[in-house]
């Protein structure tokens, strides 16, 4: 606990210093204290054994990471705008790695453009200097820099108490430190209009890809990645497609929040054949968000889709329509479910998302104040539940719930300001503003959605890349600038 509580102290003072180069030391401890902690965690593991009798192999993998870790600092060192085309390549792609007897997807190429990055920002602060590139604007904490450190220390200390402490100790070294330094880095980035149109071409170019690979998938009806998928695949009469990711969720958010980006620059744009190639693009991305058949996904488009039209358009008509469409939904669901057996029916609709959620209600009804402990979501659904191990999940699928089963009242109060303090920054003065500044609200909106009806808020690269975009969006709009330096548009 002591070694979780460590990290969130360091990347929560990160967050909240107000000087460069108390934070430049804060990210470097963090960066180091993280996998030592893990190292430390796993040291009895079959992975660490089977290092120590292969040494020289090892040392040889160490050199040569060290070497590509040096290389690339070095140039983002010397170029920072290539750190976020660096970020947009890589953001996508998990690798399944065996930690302590159980197998997690994580990020490890963003892990070395996230620690690349931060040695590259840190060094020369500590050095006296400032690299060419960042913005002049003052990047001085706000509620949101406050509200994540806060919730991010919190989270430490409730793994103290309950089963999920060693669940807890992984979202720390695997997500919360790497992502927090990357909301610091891409904060701090000077988000010029070149900048801005590469980063969004990047992203839709990897969209196209994985789209590209679950055309594949659906044609071949062969999933590449997750005996899950495969397995659900073969016992049902539909067939979902998951590309390279491991959830079709997951990939159906990603290609969403892509969309969302897409949609907002042809918005903005003015140039017919543009918005052509753009049309073209959204149709070629929307086919492959169909064939995921994921339900959460559909509606964050939808929701970042409605901010969009607000924001470029009519908030009024917005809402009627809006108000409008939900109505006609909820009236859906409940003739549909209501000609089947009620309660059971809606829970296979929802792949069995309507008894997570109601597991994780009762058990926040039996610890409201407190939770069970941070991680804990797991072990105490199947206590609780009496269901085998494959049954349950990490998550309730609803991260308020999830929050309020682990962390109790505290942790959800604590979640509601973080959301709120998110939800203000990439709004802030938005009305007329950039295709850039609509597009990351609205993209941002769509996740929240998301994260109400699936699992990974914090946990998800997305969510802190769109925050640290927004941020630096919103510092630029916020400094007084010469006519020629106004908020950089969408090219």
């Amino acid at each position: 606990m002591i070694a979780v509580l460590l990290c969130t102290l360091l990347v929560g003072g990160a967050l909240v210093a107000r000087s460069d180069r108390v934070r430049a030391w804060l990210v470097l401890a963090a960066l180091v204290a993280a996998p030592v902690m893990l190292v430390v965690h796993i040291r009895d593991s079959e992975q660490l054994q089977t290092l120590r009798h292969h040494s020289g192999l090892a040392a040889v993998a160490v050199v040569l990471g060290a070497a590509v870790l040096v290389a690339l600092a070095t140039l983002f060192a010397r170029r920072p705008q290539l750190l976020p085309l660096a970020v947009a390549v890589t953001i996508p792609f998990r690798i399944p790695i065996a930690v302590a007897g159980s197998t997690s997807n994580l990020l490890l190429p963003l892990y070395l453009v996230v620690a690349a990055g931060t040695l590259a920002w840190a060094l020369p602060r500590l050095r006296g200097g400032a690299p060419d590139g960042e913005d002049g604007a003052a990047r001085r904490p706000g509620g949101l820099e406050w509200a994540l450190a806060a919730a991010l220390v919190l989270y430490a200390l409730q793994s103290a108490y309950g089963p999920g402490h060693d669940r807890a100790l992984e979202n720390v070294v695997f997500f919360y430190v790497p992502f927090a330094l990357l909301f610091v880095l891409l904060a701090r980035l000077r988000w010029t209009a070149q900048t801005l149109a590469r980063t969004l071409a990047v992203l839709a170019g990897i969209a196209v890809v994985l789209a590209g690979i679950g055309y594949v998938e659906y044609a071949t009806r062969h999933v590449l990645l997750n005996p899950k998928v495969i397995a659900s695949n073969q016992l049902e009469d539909y067939f979902r497609v998951n590309s390279l990711f491991f959830d079709p969720n997951i990939y159906g958010r990603f290609l969403a929040i892509v969309l969302i980006l897409v949609v907002a620059w042809m918005l903005w744009e003015l140039r017919t054949r543009s918005v052509a190639l753009g049309a073209v693009l959204c149709a070629f991305l929307f086919g492959g968000l169909v064939l995921t058949l994921s339900q959460s996904s559909f509606a964050a488009l939808l929701a970042g889709l409605a901010v969009l039209a607000a924001l470029r358009w009519s908030v009024r008509w917005t809402l009627l329509a809006g108000g409008v469409a939900v109505a006609a939904a909820v009236v859906a669901v409940a003739l549909g479910t209501s000609a089947f057996d009620g309660g059971s029916r809606a829970n296979e609709a929802t792949s069995g998302r309507q008894g997570l959620v109601e597991g994780g209600v009762r058990l926040f009804g039996e610890r409201p104040l407190q939770g069970w402990g941070s991680g804990s979501f797991a072990r105490e659904y199947r206590r609780a539940e009496g269901v085998s191990a494959d049954r349950a999940t990490s998550a309730s699928h609803t991260i308020p719930v999830t929050v309020a089963a682990e962390q109790g009242i505290v942790g959800f109060a604590a979640y509601l300001a973080l959301l709120a303090f998110a939800l203000r920054r990439p709004f802030r003065r938005t009305r007329g503003s950039t295709a850039a500044r609509a597009g990351v609200a609205a993209a941002f909106v769509g996740l929240v959605v998301h994260t109400l009806t699936y699992a990974a808020f914090l946990e998800d690269p997305l969510t802190w890349a769109l925050l640290g975009v927004g941020s630096a969006l919103a510092a630029t709009a916020a400094a007084p600038r010469a006519p020629a330096e106004r908020e950089p548009e969408a090219a």
